[in-house]
């Protein structure tokens, strides 16, 4: 077992955007962070970044859709370090977009999975790990589509996202007795790659997001980033079942 005095972060879908700006928020406040993707090669490049600036970081490849790779890999994780004190869910995405009446039900089912099964299913691996943990903490991510049900054919993204919220305060009830905290984000338009086809080919469009947001520019991965880091530390020792909005004002809509 390695030293248990080490802190343990695990970020799901790390390897670029939001989760690795996460990540690297987390090697610099002192932990040792494993980060998880499927782009094995990405996650390589990733590690090398950070352990060249002398953070201790390492990559665990696995689907978080896929029920048995999740437990293993997260157990594998646990039993190393003895304990896991901050897992961060951030594994998710669109998966792409279908009007109900064309829907099929494995793109249902995959969307689902995605955004709502691997939140229960690395949450499940992690919670006999997170009781052995230092001020121990499970961070999720929604979305206003949680709310607002999303836009057109993003209604099932919307559903699981939805189901996050859900599952994030149904967790911190759960999880309460053994002072684990169990909270939520809930990314605005953050300016990531993730955007990076429509900045290109509809510049226009891209620019016009920022009208609806009341601060008036999009998000940076860092700003999401930030609010993780709260999250996971000992100044948010009291907060647990709350989602905080990072969108510059974007749910209030204008």
């Amino acid at each position: 077992m390695e030293n248990s005095n080490q802190k343990v972060a695990i970020v799901t879908g790390a390897t670029g955007g939001i989760g690795f700006e996460v990540a690297k928020r987390l090697c610099k406040d002192g932990y040792n962070v494993i980060l998880n993707g499927i782009d094995h090669e990405a996650g390589a490049k990733r590690v090398d970044e950070l352990t060249a600036e002398g953070l201790k970081a390492e990559y665990l490849g696995f689907d978080v859709t896929n029920e048995d790779a999740v437990t293993t890999n997260i157990q594998k994780i646990g039993d190393k370090y003895g304990k896991i004190d901050v897992l961060v869910n951030n594994a998710g995405g669109l998966g792409g977009r279908s009007r109900f009446e064309d829907m099929t039900t494995e793109f249902y089912r995959s969307v689902m999975a995605l955004n709502l099964d691997s939140t229960f299913f690395a949450s499940r691996a992690a919670i006999p790990y997170l009781k052995k943990g230092e001020n121990p903490t499970i961070i999720n991510y929604t979305s206003n589509a949680g709310w607002n049900a999303g836009g057109p054919g993003a209604g099932i993204y919307g559903t699981s996202k939805a189901g996050v919220h859900a599952i994030t305060r149904a967790l911190a009830k759960d999880l309460a007795e053994y002072g684990i905290r169990v909270n939520a984000v809930s990314p605005g338009t953050i300016d990531t790659p993730f955007h990076a086809q429509i900045k290109s080919t509809k510049p226009e469009v891209f620019a016009s997001w920022k009208n609806n947001i009341l601060l008036g520019r999009l998000g940076q991965p860092e700003e999401v980033a930030a609010v993780v880091s709260f999250l996971a530390s000992k100044d948010a020792s009291f907060i647990t079942a709350e989602t905080i909005q990072i969108g510059g004002g974007q749910a209030l809509g204008i």
